[in-house]
């Protein structure tokens, strides 16, 4: 995968998570990626300190 894509899907992501927090089975089934490129754009943002994430049961995502 390439630098490129993983931006689009970092995109995808961040626009998901303008409506607010999601579980991450929610944000997949919404962004429609498959678990590796949900995980590499979850990083991409994470490392611009865009994210906040809540553990528990299940990993809840917001933007920060």
């Amino acid at each position: 995968m390439f630098t490129q894509q993983i931006g689009e899907n970092a995109g995808k992501v961040w626009n998901a998570l303008q409506g607010g927090a999601l579980a991450q089975k929610d944000l997949k089934k919404v962004t429609k990626l498959k678990n590796d490129e949900l995980y590499l754009a979850l990083g991409w943002l994470a490392r611009e300190g865009k994210l906040n994430v809540q553990e528990g049961e299940e990993l809840v995502i917001a933007l920060a």
